[in-house]
């Protein structure tokens, strides 16, 4: 990485001058839609309330629903976190339903479990593991439905787990005052020119949304289908010093810089997907309501491969490892519910009791097993099962006010996480049964937690919180079997603290202080715990590993905000101190050595974070937002792997920035344009991958947006945008897209 870091202290000086030097003038914030965000001590959200403990004074971000439609090209949910401070999603295409990951401040894109998304509520982060492959269930949300998205940043508060402790993230859905009626149609294109491939890879979405109150009942119901090619994600590659391939293949270097062969792609995807949902609330009396949520998601995808190699006569060429073009056929329907009654009188007491399932109800891959182009007739295979795979929550929540200037939160929650994977051979993977079983991976956690959290306003100007989660884990049911090797793991359980602290301190009506500091536990999950395969030779379990210890983190930040005529300005100074954090590492202290999970010692992560927005800038037709991050995530101890030591955390960059303005020319017309920026960083906790303009590399990047809308009628709108507008080619291990274009109609009745 060839930026040298700042010192500490200096940065976080200029951080603070910059923002002193910003404030020239006095004056409450412009009023505005909601989520209106107040400096004091406290944030004012909008009309339907958020899960998050908005009281709690701490980094707290949101975008409204309108917002998103105005600014943001927002094909998926996780869209509207584009240009939030210091979060990214790994999005590799429109419908990218397995590896979207969310990053944050001191967390990577490896690191999935280390971050929490919910939708009013509902758990939807996928903590049957940590990486790529364990995505939050976006397609349960669909865009039109937001009302408002709020972040919560680090594990500040007592309510949520050790996976808090990137960010809690939380989105809060439409229901309904009177009768509406929505719908939405939009199309995408991607001009796409890699390697051996130029090609162009479209889509096309449609949602339809109906709700309606009428006395007590409200509800809500929403269904929409999107058909999406993807770019190609993977290629088939050999190296060079293996001996030079057939006519055709595409010479470069690698992430190591060696050099290489790319010799066709390995999986191109077309996914279509539908979604349904259907939301019901009931007030059981003036200050009591019951609710109930049904969300269906059905996806199917082909993984397609192409081959660059030629013969002698110009014919495409192949192969014959089966692994270098494999063809893929996946069919998941997954169903998720949830239930909750709760009150809201605002006075002395409020409760909540609720509780949610996510099911696999059928999730099914069909892998080909034999080299093209035979595969594409046919032949052997596997196929993935992971029918019966889940999680489950149940919380009872206290709000309790026993004075003017306490406000005391209590809890009992229980999360349950299932992981049920097995994998057959088949004779004919396009449409054969299941025949020998050929691995399974099973078991399952539990996480039991009791909190309480006070939140004391103890003087004018000031407010303090103290809290505590109690946490009780346990794992069980354990097994790893490959083919006849078969390892079934004891069951274990652990204890664990994790105190929680806040100070806030306003200064003046435009100027406010705040401190916090929290511990959090990130327990392994099962994947991590179980999931792998079985050295037939000396029994040992690779990949996974069932004694993993728990990341245990000390998470802080102090931030300074401000407030001017139509401006905020916020700084905020952030540390965190990792001790045996989980990464798949190799163990060079045996012999022979091991490649698995394992735990990393200590990781420390400091750095600073500026975040501003303006309601009127220059001109009342113009407002914008904006972000600066630098972070410095250093190994500090590693006594597996004592190369990484002193190295940077894989895939956090020293610097990333976004920037997104709009402009309103007329009544009807918004003209929104945005900057994103991530710095260099790597893929591997020795740094040894410097070349992340490639395929398996880890890149910077700078990408461009635009998005134009106008309002055609009262009903009626229309919008055109296009992403990375500038053509940006860059690399989290896959490529992202390149220049995407897109257009949507939509109607608002």
């Amino acid at each position: 990485m060839t930026p040298q870091p700042w010192p500490f202290a200096t940065l976080a000086g200029a951080a603070l001058f910059a923002c002193l030097s910003c404030h020239a003038q006095s004056g409450p914030p412009a009023d505005a839609d909601a989520p209106v965000k107040t400096l004091g001590v406290v944030v004012v959200t909008g009309s339907r309330p958020t899960s998050l403990p908005t009281h709690i004074p701490t980094t707290i971000e949101s975008i409204t629903g309108r917002e998103i439609e105005e600014k943001i090209n927002a094909t998926d949910s996780e869209d509207a976190l584009k240009y939030l401070p210091s979060l990214l999603v790994r999005k590799r295409y429109i419908g990218d339903y397995n590896h979207a990951v969310l990053s944050t401040r001191a967390s990577g894109t490896g690191n999935s479990a280390r971050s929490l998304v919910y939708a009013d509520g509902i758990l939807l982060s996928n903590l049957l593991g940590n990486g790529a492959s364990f995505a939050p269930r976006w397609g349960l949300v669909t865009p039109e439905e937001i009302e408002r998205v709020d972040v919560l940043y680090g594990p500040f508060s007592a309510a949520y787990p050790g996976n808090s402790v990137g960010a809690v993230v939380d989105y809060v859905t439409r229901m309904p005052r009177a009768f509406e009626a929505h719908a939405k149609a939009g199309v995408f294109a991607q001009p796409f020119d890699l390697y051996g491939t130029h090609d162009t890879y479209s889509g096309r979405q449609a949602s339809a949304s109906l709700g309606n109150r009428d006395g007590e009942w409200s509800w809500w119901f929403n269904l929409s289908r999107l058909d999406s090619q993807s770019q190609p994600l993977v290629f088939a590659t050999r190296l060079a010093s293996e001996g030079p391939p057939s006519a055709g293949a595409v010479p470069g270097l690698n992430r190591f810089n060696q050099p290489w062969y790319i010799l066709g792609t390995s999986s191109q995807y077309h996914t279509v997907q539908d979604h349904a949902k259907a939301k019901f609330a009931y007030d059981l009396s003036d200050t009591l309501r019951a609710s109930y949520t049904l969300g269906y998601w059905h996806n199917s995808s082909q993984g397609q491969s192409a081959s660059y190699l030629r013969d002698d006569a110009g014919n495409p060429a192949y192969t014959s490892r089966a692994t270098d073009f494999p063809l893929t056929d996946e069919g998941l329907e997954h169903v998720m519910q949830a239930l909750s009654v709760k009150s809201h009188t605002g006075t002395d007491f409020d409760w909540e009791l609720a509780t949610s399932t996510y099911d696999y109800h059928n999730d099914l891959q069909r892998r080909s097993g034999t080299a093209l182009p035979a595969a594409a007739s046919g032949g052997a295979g596997t196929l993935t099962d992971m029918q019966g795979t889940g999680w489950t929550t149940l919380a009872l929540k206290g709000s309790w006010r026993p004075a003017g200037e306490h406000l005391i939160d209590l809890g009992l929650q229980q999360d349950s996480h299932e992981l049920a994977t097995q994998v057959f051979t088949t004779s004919d993977w396009l449409g054969g049964s299941a025949e020998s079983l050929a691995s399974t991976f099973r078991g399952h956690t539990r996480l039991r937690s009791a909190y309480a959290q006070d939140t004391w306003s103890f003087a004018p100007r000031w407010k303090s919180v103290l809290g505590a989660r109690l946490e009780h884990w346990q794992a069980w049911d354990g097994l790893t079997a490959n083919g006849p090797l078969a390892v079934a793991h004891p069951e274990r359980a652990e204890h664990h603290v994790s105190p929680k602290a806040a100070l806030a301190h306003e200064l003046a009506d435009d100027w406010v202080l705040k401190a916090s500091l929290g511990r959090a536990v990130r327990m392994p999950t099962v994947s991590e715990l179980y999931q792998g395969s079985i050295n037939a030779i000396t029994g040992a379990l690779m990949n996974g590993d069932p004694d993993l210890r728990p990341e245990k983190s000390w998470t802080g930040e102090l931030s300074a905000e401000w407030a001017w005529d139509d401006q905020q300005l916020r700084s905020t100074l952030f540390f965190e101190r990792t001790q045996d954090a989980l990464y798949s590492q190799t163990n060079v202290t045996v012999t022979p050595t091991v490649t698995n999970v394992q735990n990393v010692d200590r990781i420390r992560t400091r750095g600073v974070e500026l975040a501003w927005q303006a309601r009127r800038l220059w001109v009342a037709s113009l407002e914008a937002i904006g972000s600066l991050t630098y972070t410095d995530s250093r190994i500090v101890r590693n006594d597996k792997f004592p190369a990484s030591v002193g190295k940077y955390q894989p895939r956090v960059p020293l610097w990333r920035a976004n920037l997104l303005a709009t402009w309103r020319p007329a009544p009807d017309w918004s003209v929104t344009g945005g900057a994103r920026y991530g710095g260099e960083q790597y893929g591997t906790l020795d740094n040894s991958d410097p070349n992340g303009m490639a395929y398996q590399g880890v890149s910077k990047f700078f990408s461009i947006d635009l998005r134009v809308r106008h309002r055609l009628t009262r009903q009626w709108s229309a919008a055109l945008g296009v992403d990375n507008l500038n053509n940006q080619q860059y690399w989290n291990f896959h490529p992202y897209p390149r220049r995407t274009w897109s257009a949507e109609l939509t109607f608002d009745l």
